[in-house]
């Protein structure tokens, strides 16, 4: 009997350990998604400022999986975890499993502010990039139409919440969108009355990254225009105004929230599995604290017995791949009556890109930035694409967009089914 794997989540993770195990005739493998595509996440900033299309950071499952006999995709939400059956309840079906695996990501963390909840725009999917450059493009239009001078700063005032890459990347876009399109195709709007804010409460931009990263960020993001706030919280958003920890207010339309993620809740899971930050507590081999055949890879796992990571790993899209693979590892072991292998997270560096040909590199032994380090950043954020069109198709979309400036896909798509 074939031992069958369901992996929850279609993200770094679940797709490398599918990949690792597709030539193991032991093990059927179920990816569980609530989405019928995987997307690259370090990217999706880019769909939000209609700088690339959706398509060419997504790639569906099903296509993925055609040529793999021994893999099966149920599109479906997860709704609760039942270990006494060894079955997994899903808005769409229940699913048995031999090794169920959990690898649901992370969602945006508001901590607690129900208004920021509410009206702020997050940015952790393709539905929320998609609605967040619908957004900006109205706002763009009505803040054209518009001839009070007050209400047009409200209305291009733009405030980014959270200094971590995501934030840093996107203020960045932003500036030079407006440097380079504004003017030319929004000639109504007095760029006088744009402002673009980012926001941090921690004393530096890219707080996990090297002294150089973090001014060369800041310095570069000042010179564009990009006004920094650091070492001050937001605290709430009412009335179209974000009210920050120091009592000042800023008055926008336009609050995006990249300030930090929770892991997502795992019903049926017990309570003394779940760690900080909602993540899954586990032991060096991936396996869910409290369960027998239970485990966790991803930004959702917490490892505590790592010595170099005592408060768990960073949560970065190669800690996921390597949790994958060294899983992969560790089943097949399980099958093979041997001794598993602790998992040990091995740094390859982070980086992040600022403006157009400027970016930070920051690798195990050293750092650089700028020209260099952009060239590096492309080069790494093509690889991991799924699928060699995707790669090529957006390797052609930069090379033209680097060059012309000029980004042609801002088109305002609004679906609706129409009454008949």
């Amino acid at each position: 009997m074939k031992k069958h794997i369901v992996i929850v989540g279609g993200g770094f993770a679940g797709i490398n350990l599918v990949k690792s195990l597709v030539n193991d005739n032991r093990f059927q493998i179920t990816l569980v998604d609530k989405n019928n595509y995987h997307f690259f996440p370090p990217l999706i900033y880019q769909v939000a400022t209609s700088f690339i299309q959706a398509s060419n950071i997504s790639y569906p499952f099903r296509r993925l999986f055609s040529n793999y006999e021994n893999v099966h995709f149920h599109m479906g939400k997860l709704v609760k975890v039942d270990s006494e059956t060894d079955s997994i309840e899903t808005d769409t079906g229940r699913i048995r499993y031999d090794y169920l695996v959990l690898a649901l990501g992370t969602e945006t963390n508001f901590f607690g502010m129900e208004n920021v909840q509410k009206c702020a725009l997050p940015m952790k999917s393709i539905e929320e990039a998609l609605y967040l450059r619908n957004y900006m493009l109205l706002t763009l239009e009505e803040a054209a139409r518009n001839k009070d001078a007050k209400e047009a700063e409200k209305l291009q005032n733009i405030v980014i919440a959270g200094g971590g890459p995501t934030g840093v990347e996107l203020a960045g876009m932003m500036a030079e969108m407006g440097r380079y399109i504004a003017q030319k195709e929004y000639p109504e709007i007095k760029l006088r009355f744009s402002n673009i804010y980012l926001i941090d409460a921690l004393p530096s931009l890219l707080s996990p990254m090297s002294k150089l990263a973090q001014e060369a960020a800041y310095n570069k993001l000042e010179k564009l225009g990009v006004k920094i706030i650091l070492n001050v919280a937001v605290k709430d958003y009412v009335d179209n105004k974000v009210i920050l920890a120091d009592g000042k207010t800023i008055e926008t339309e336009t609050l995006i929230w990249t300030s930090g993620v929770i892991g997502r809740e795992v019903p049926g899971i017990p309570e003394e599995s779940v760690g900080k930050g909602r993540r899954l507590l586990v032991d060096a081999y991936n396996k869910v604290q409290g369960t027998k055949n239970i485990y966790a890879l991803g930004d959702i796992a917490l490892q505590l017995t790592e010595e170099k990571y005592p408060k768990g790993h960073p949560q970065l899209a190669q800690v996921a791949i390597q949790h994958a693979k060294n899983f992969a590892k560790n089943l097949k072991r399980i099958e093979d009556g041997k001794v598993l292998i602790p998992f040990k997270y091995n740094d390859k560096g982070s980086m992040a890109i600022i403006s157009k040909y400027n970016a930070v590199v920051d690798l195990p032994k050293f750092s650089f930035k700028g020209f260099f380090a952009w060239l590096t950043w492309l080069f790494i954020h093509i690889i991991p694409l799924v699928g060699f069109q995707n790669k090529v198709r957006l390797a052609l979309d930069w090379l033209r967009l680097f060059i012309t400036n000029n980004p042609s896909i801002r088109l305002i798509l609004q679906p609706k089914r129409n009454n008949i």
